[in-house]
């Protein structure tokens, strides 16, 4: 994994040269490329960079341990060790899960639908809170929204609604919030103070490219049949 994560940096530095190469400078789309590949990348060299960082750390502190003669100087060393070693275990594990193979559909922006479900005017109520509380996650993440189609009954009771979300990596962040949500609480319309259990729920799609796509009239074929009841309509 080791050899990987090299491999990575490598390619990491190699795009920085590549994006100051006047030839690849003056190529907007193979800057765009390079640039995405890079950002892609960043977080897993920044981790891999601070793994190494700790590792030379952790050297360093065992030598001090095999080195010195005052018993105090080797304690401080020794905890310092115990630290060192947790968190590279720490971060090993989690470079090891951004090595995974991500969701070719991460970087898309998404179409969310939310729908009230059992519980009546208060699923309505809840499925608003959902739209409210994604409107707001997006707001807070600078992702650009859009209401495509809603249905209400008024009051804030939604029965339906559908949005869509653009910006960076929005269906990676988003895609997990797929399936049915409950809440538990007293509704507003509840005089006798009892708890309600309402769903709503919520379905997550990529958004595809628009494919152009072209027909040769060639291809088609007319077929026209004449009814043979009453009248000869052709049908």
């Amino acid at each position: 994994m080791l050899d990987k994560l090299a491999g990575v940096e490598a390619r990491f530095n190699e795009i920085d040269r590549q994006m100051v190469d006047p030839v690849v400078t003056s190529d907007h789309t193979k800057l765009t490329e390079l640039a995405k590949e890079r950002s892609d990348i960043e977080p897993i060299v920044q981790a891999y960079r601070h793994y190494k960082k700790q590792i030379d750390e952790l050297k360093g502190a065992r030598e001090l341990v095999r080195e010195a003669d005052d018993p105090e100087m080797r304690e401080m060393a020794q905890m310092e060790i115990d630290g060192l070693e947790a968190s590279t275990e720490e971060l090993l594990e989690q470079l090891t899960v951004m090595l995974l193979p991500k969701d070719p559909r991460d970087g898309r922006n998404a179409i969310i639908e939310i729908r009230a479900g059992a519980g009546g005017d208060e699923a309505g109520l809840f499925a608003g809170d959902l739209l409210r509380m994604y409107m707001r996650y997006a707001e807070n993440n600078r992702w650009k929204t859009d209401i495509l189609e809603m249905n209400e009954s008024g009051g804030n009771v939604i029965k339906s609604v559908t949005f869509s979300v653009k910006g960076a990596d929005v269906f990676s962040r988003m895609k997990f919030e797929s399936g049915v949500h409950r809440v538990q609480r007293v509704p507003t319309t509840e005089s006798q103070g009892r708890i309600h259990t309402s769903t709503a729920t919520v379905a997550v799609l990529a958004e595809m490219d628009e494919v152009d796509v072209e027909l040769d009239m060639n291809d088609v074929r007319v077929d026209v049949f004449r009814s043979r009841g009453a009248g000869g309509q052709s049908v």
